[in-house]
This record gives structure tokens, sequence and C-alpha cells, in this order.
């Protein structure tokens, strides 16, 4: 299990993370998600032990990681622009990694001859899609304890996506890895992940399991006789958007009440509406940035 807590870094005077808090399940697939510049890259630079935090603690099993050798040996961490020398090759990258990590050769032939990839070739003479391919097939190859990712699907066509997702189940799954992946493709880490932890502004506005928090988050469609706005509905909301008569309106809690507080406005019909991911990242983001609240609902009529 990793336990960051209260975690704090800046570069000088700009402030990367304010106060990131979370508890990574050991086994799990574990999402960072946050807009651009809310501190994704630093948590995981963080988490991997190569920067230090300015406060707060980032612990593996209650050890620091940081100038820890022992803990560091069980993570891999890729980055969204991995360092090599101007003339490394895949091949001598899987010589130096299986010095280092109980690495299976057999894994890393069957992900690089998936990805069709020559690695006698230097890096420096790939694509930036065929250098994430290959960098993949070497992290899967040396089977951590705990996988690191930044942007692990950039450089990957649909199909290589799918393949590369069934492999990072099958590693938690079957080993035990836990993988932490930083990526903006909320569709994708949708179908994986199990926890997570959504960065704004530097901190955590929310996070944990993953199901647990998309079925505590209810959108409900309901139409009216008559024209109405959003100050008509009687409870508070994270959202509402109002159409003519149809009002689309986002609640959490119980949603049985706020159901049956709608049928005092004698609607014509309400359903409820499946969240995904993505818009759960919406608007929990919205909603923290005190935008797209009731006060302040907009109407289109």
């Amino acid at each position: 299990m990793i336990e960051l807590t209260d975690v704090c870094k800046s570069y000088g005077k700009t402030a990367a993370l304010t106060g990131a808090t979370a508890t990574v399940p050991t086994g799990c697939v574990f999402g960072v998600v946050g807009i651009n510049g809310a501190g994704k890259s630093t948590l995981l630079r963080l988490m991997a032990g190569v920067l230090q935090a300015d406060s707060g603690r980032i612990a593996y099993d209650g050890e620091d990681v940081f100038e820890n050798e022992r803990v560091k040996r069980g993570i891999f961490f890729l980055p969204d622009e991995p360092y090599y020398g101007g003339n490394t090759t895949g091949k001598q990258l899987a010589s130096l990694y299986s010095a280092y990590y109980p690495f299976s050769h057999e894994t890393y032939k069957r992900w690089r001859d998936f990805f069709s990839l020559d690695d006698k070739t230097p890096l420096r003479n790939f694509s930036k899609g065929m250098k994430r391919q290959m960098f993949l097939s070497l992290a899967l190859a040396s089977q951590p304890k705990y996988l690191l990712l930044d942007e692990a699907f950039d450089g990957l066509d649909p199909g290589a996506r799918l393949a590369f997702k069934r492999a990072l189940i099958e590693m938690s799954d079957g080993t035990g890895c836990t993988a932490i992946i930083a990526s903006h493709s909320l569709r994708e880490l949708s179908d994986i992940c199990t926890h997570f932890a959504l960065i704004s502004e530097g901190k955590t506005v929310c996070g944990g399991d993953l199901n647990e928090n998309l079925q505590s988050v209810h959108k409900l469609q309901a139409a009216f006789p008559r024209a109405i706005t959003c100050k008509d509905i009687p409870f508070d909301v994270l959202n509402c958007d109002v159409s003519g008569r149809v009002a689309t309106i986002i609640v959490q809690g119980d949603v049985a009440e706020a159901r049956a507080k709608l049928q005092a406005l004698s609607p014509l019909f309400v359903e409820e509406i499946p969240v995904d991911f993505e818009e759960f990242f919406l608007i929990k983001t919205q909603y923290n940035a005190g935008r797209e609240q009731i006060s302040g609902g907009r109407d289109a009529s």
C-alpha cells in the first residue's frame, strides 16, 4: 500500500502540489487525473523518489521512498519523455533492466514483436509513438511491484491500447503489481482503474474506489409541462442545465430524495442517466472551482 499524506512541492515560487493526500491499495490499477498543470507529473516523480517533497510524506508499506534503495528496487517509473543515450537500443535497455528487475525476456520479446519493433535500432531513429511502445514493452517485462506511468496511452493505436490495458489487468491480478497511471485519457482509465485521485490546483479534490465515487453522483433528466429555471429546483445540486422545459440535474447523495422533491414540480417524466468517469471529472473540477453551481446555473431557452 502507498500512502500520500498532505504532499507539497514547489519549483521556486511556483507551487505544483499544495496538499495531495491519497491511499493506493496493493494490486490495484490507480488513476491520477487532473487538468494540465494540476500537478500529476510532479506527483508521479515524487512517488518514484526522483524528487523530494517539500513537506508531507510518501510511504510504501510504511517506508519513505526518497533515497530508499530497497523501496525503489520495486518501482518502474516511465515518464512522459524517458531519457536514453544517443545510440541506445531497446536490446541494450533490456540488458540493463534485466540486471535490476526480475526481467522476463519472453514477455519483452512478445511485446516487442507485437509492436513490430527492431530492438537493434537506436531509439533516436524511432517516432515518439515507437519509443513509447518500446518503453512499455520494457516496463511490462520488468515485472515491478509498482509500475508508475505518465501518459501511458500516448502513441498507441486502438488495438495496442486494448492489448496494453489487458496486460495491466493481467499483471495486477497475476503478480499483484500496483499500477499508477497519470493520464488525460479518462475513457481509457475508466476501463481498467479500480481506484483514483483527482488533483486540482495542487490538491486532492476526491478519490478512492472509482465505482463507489461514480455511484455517489447521479444525473437526473426531467421534462416539465412548462418552462422552468434552475432556481425552481427545490434542493442543492452540483450542476443544473435547463433547455426549455427539460432540466438536467447533477446531485450527490440520496437520489431517491431528489426524485421525490422533483415530483412536487409535477414533471412529465424523470429518468436517471449513468455518469461516466469523464463527466464525473468535469463535475468535480467545475464544482471545486466554484463554477456551474445552482446559484450560477445557466438557462438556455
